[in-house]
């Protein structure tokens, strides 16, 4: 038998970050949404009890390095199943980008291994399963337009939002999640992002509401160190409503129409920057 998942991208529209917790994370408030840009997750079942992955990105770890490989050895050990996987990894999501790529691979695996085993998992399970895999995994169970809060891993589901066409570009290098976290200074933030207001306004469809309440409070912090993610920010502003996504790297602009966006990826990639177009779903 075998499962294939979906396992889609993702931006925050807003960010906010406040103090850290006493288990060393930071406390944090964000609004999520899904994108049709996606990889692929192929689950073939084998009777050896092993799990085994490839992927068309070789310098990604095969084994237990990997969120996917951990997704699948984690389900395997709660439900004490004796048969074995193989996953096959089609990567298009960029890496260590904010885009929330092998969080979005572990909830496929999760999502696949319970369709390949016929498991039942009791209502909240999966997602308690996957908030020990990351702070992103429970949103990318199902994604669409969530709130979370806590570590992020507390996902109430919102009204979808409007829909989008969505510039991503990338500088080209990675950014260190954990770096970003300890460099940001909550003091540093004088403006709070609108969480309230952002809510508000998907919940009227109100695409300019949305547009003017992008905001990311780790966006300082990321920018002091690494300097060319707040020139591609600065660029892409130019010529629409552009945030960073996540920790960084990877910066996106929303827009109502095709041909904006279509021109602001042109321009992107005329200049030698990586840019995809993708959208909201």
């Amino acid at each position: 038998m075998i499962v294939t998942e979906k396992a889609h991208a993702k931006i925050n529209l807003i960010l906010d970050v406040a103090q850290k917790r006493p288990d060393g994370y930071h406390e944090i408030r964000t609004v999520m949404q899904s994108l049709s840009l996606c990889d692929t997750i192929t689950l073939s079942q084998n009777s050896n009890g092993q799990i085994s992955l490839d992927c068309n990105m070789t310098e990604l770890p095969a084994g237990d390095g990997n969120l996917a490989w951990q997704a699948a050895s984690l389900i395997q050990a709660e439900y004490g199943v004796s048969q074995g996987v193989h996953i096959n990894l089609e990567k298009r999501i960029p890496v260590a980008a904010g885009l929330g790529g092998g969080s979005s691979d572990a909830a496929a695996v999760l999502r696949g291994l319970v369709r390949l085993w016929e498991l039942t998992p009791k209502e909240g399970e999966l997602s308690r399963l996957a908030a020990k895999l990351g702070s992103d995994v429970p949103f990318c169970l199902s994604g669409g337009t969530a709130l979370g809060t806590g570590r992020g891993e507390i996902i109430t589901a919102l009204p979808s939002c409007p829909h989008f066409y969505v510039v991503l570009a990338n500088p080209g290098f990675p950014v260190s999640t954990a770096s970003v976290y300890q460099n940001f200074r909550f003091e540093g933030n004088k403006e709070r992002p609108d969480i309230e207001g952002m809510i508000a306004a998907i919940g009227s469809a109100e695409q300019s509401g949305i547009l003017a309440r992008l905001a990311n409070a780790l966006e300082p912090s990321t920018f002091s160190l690494y300097p060319l993610v707040q020139e591609l920010r600065d660029k892409m502003g130019q010529m629409g409503s552009a945030l960073m996504c996540g920790s960084g790297a990877t910066v996106f602009a929303l827009f109502t129409a095709t041909v904006a966006a279509r021109r602001l990826q042109q321009t992107l990639r005329a200049a030698g920057t990586t840019a995809w177009l993708t959208e909201t779903i």
